[in-house]
């Protein structure tokens, strides 16, 4: 068995090379040696707050370099990390970081008024570190993030001793219901993202087999920009891989994505690889470039990947007739399984819109186990065997669904529907359930029809998913009022943003007679899907 922790890791290369840049963000950059030294120094406080081995922290940040430093002293004190939402509010917030069992919060300064809603919520909670983003001043419970950073502390010798089972806990809300924290061994974790870093190691290597990928690859380092939010799993694991190459995580200046600022960065920092989600990235990209093909040198861009949501093979095309040399790499993954299949398109064709290519530890199975016939035109479950998830933390019974032993193998099957044509290709259908991809942000139906249902007026509500051309999907909802009563929607709307994220709250809130439920309390989906998508299309 072996044992890849991702601290050991990046502390051997912050050794082989302290000088190098490790996190760019505008004219600032911080060295590996940086790096190392202000994480060792929040992981020494993490510990002289009494937290523990394994204890929850959780990066209630937008993206930035204290971000990455934060995992990082978390994964040196040998605890888990926890993945928070920015826009969740105070309700959200609670149930996630009490579901985890979360002991120490660092969070940015924009933040610090929901921090406040929350903090009499979850008591267990021994240490918020402030982070200063030029909102407000650092509230007298906490203390400032930089102060600790910049502390020299160093580990203490008795810290806890890390292992290969040390968790990266990477909470999703999957297909149904509240979010869930994936667990991942970061044994298991590190060997997958390494299948596709720019230096792969041996899995059953060691530490030494860090320093030889070093030297052998000379001072040839890959630069990420992950333009996603790194609270998601697209943009945290393609950051982790090139920092396991010893290579730079760059950011951009803004925290809201504006495509030419990206483009800017892209062309400043020399930056290699971009992680995107989908379309809502990719074509304001697009129309930026389409606009001024001459700005931007782009040339350094070898590839392009995108996760989570559909990404059009017209946009594909139209992002390498910028840059001929880049690969467009759209994958089929989850946080529950990465490497489920993935395209690529290049100058030397593209791969059409919702086509994948299987991994070799992946196929589409029935929901007995057994594998679909290619070509047959059959509906299954994408499923992947081989290093996963050891299950969702504190749910047994939603474990043993997605995690599911079949012919003697573990599998992973997150829910994702397809049909295999018989050269292999992998056509997606998207995810039975009914969950809505808006932007990368998954949405829930049952989770905000019950929140319109809380509305004195409402009698019942159905929220279904349209396609949206940037987005992907956009939410929709149809609202059936009390008998002789009225609603208006744009109150509606406004009380949802105070329950629920904004990219949940339905963009149209459509008043209707009836919902039309059936005598076993189910809706007709079908004809609430196509007037979604006549009112969307409507819109657009």
């Amino acid at each position: 068995m072996t044992s890849w922790n991702f601290a050991d890791v990046w502390e051997t290369i912050a050794s082989e090379q302290p000088e190098a840049p490790a996190l760019i963000r505008g004219a600032d950059v911080r060295t590996w040696s940086e790096f190392d030294r202000r994480s060792s120094a929040l992981a020494a406080r993490l510990l002289s707050a009494g937290l523990t081995r394994q204890s929850r922290v959780a990066q209630y940040l937008m993206n930035s370099m204290e971000y990455v430093e934060s995992l990082f002293a978390t994964f040196k004190a040998a605890m888990a990390p926890v993945n928070t939402n920015y826009r969740y509010v105070a309700d959200e917030l609670a149930y996630l970081w009490i579901d985890a069992g979360v002991e120490a919060v660092m969070f940015h300064g924009s933040f610090s008024d929901s921090a406040a809603q929350v903090r009499s919520r979850v008591p267990n909670v021994k240490l918020w570190l402030w982070v200063d983003d030029g909102v407000g001043s650092c509230p007298e419970w906490a203390e400032p993030y930089e102060d600790v950073a910049t502390s020299g502390a160093e580990l203490p010798s008795d810290a806890p001793a890390r292992s290969g089972d040390d968790l990266f806990l990477l909470y999703t809300g999957g297909t149904t219901g509240q979010p869930k924290g994936v667990m991942w061994r970061q044994d298991d974790l590190f060997c997958v993202l390494n299948r596709s870093a720019t230096i792969k190691y041996s899995e059953d290597g060691t530490l030494d087999a860090i320093r030889d990928g070093l030297a052998a690859a000379g001072d040839a380092r890959a630069r990420v920009i992950p333009a996603a939010p790194l609270m998601h799993g697209t943009a945290a694991f393609s950051a982790f891989a090139v920092l396991d190459s010893g290579g730079a995580v760059v950011l951009c200046e803004n925290t809201k994505f504006d495509p030419q600022e990206l483009l800017d960065t892209v062309e400043a920092n020399r930056v290699t690889d971009l992680s995107i989600v989908g379309d809502a990235f990719a074509k304001p990209l697009l129309d930026a470039l389409d606009a001024s093909p001459q700005r931007w040198d782009i040339s350094s861009l070898k590839v392009i990947l995108s996760s989570g949501v559909m990404w059009s093979a017209p946009v594909k095309d139209g992002l390498i007739g910028h840059a001929p040399n880049l690969l467009c790499v759209d994958t089929l993954g989850s946080s529950e399984a990465v490497g489920l299949a993935r395209s690529i398109s290049s100058s030397r064709g593209t791969a059409k819109t919702a086509g994948f290519k299987l991994g070799p530890d992946a196929q589409v199975i029935r929901e007995d186990g057994t594998p679909v016939t290619p070509g047959s035109g059959e509906t299954g479950l994408v499923a992947i065997a081989g290093r996963a998830p050891i299950g969702y933390f504190n749910d047994p019974e939603k474990s043993a669904k997605t995690f599911r032993e079949i012919g003697g193998r573990r599998w992973t099957t997150p829910g994702d529907f397809a049909t295999v044509d018989e050269d292999g290709t992998v056509t997606l259908l998207g995810r039975g359930s009914g969950c809505i991809n808006t932007g990368g942000e998954k949405v829930f139906p049952e989770e905000v029809e019950e929140s319109i249902k809380l509305h004195p007026n409402v009698h019942d509500a159905v929220v279904v998913g349209a396609p949206h051309e940037r987005f992907g999907q956009q939410v929709i909802g149809f609202v059936e009022a009390n008998s002789g009563e009225s609603l208006d929607p744009s109150e509606l709307k406004a009380q949802l943003q105070d329950r629920l994220a904004g990219y949940k709250v339905p963009r149209h809130l459509v008043v209707v007679d009836s919902i039309g439920r059936a005598a076993n309390g189910k809706v007709d989906q079908a004809r609430w899907k196509a007037e979604a998508e006549r009112i969307g299309s409507a819109s657009t």
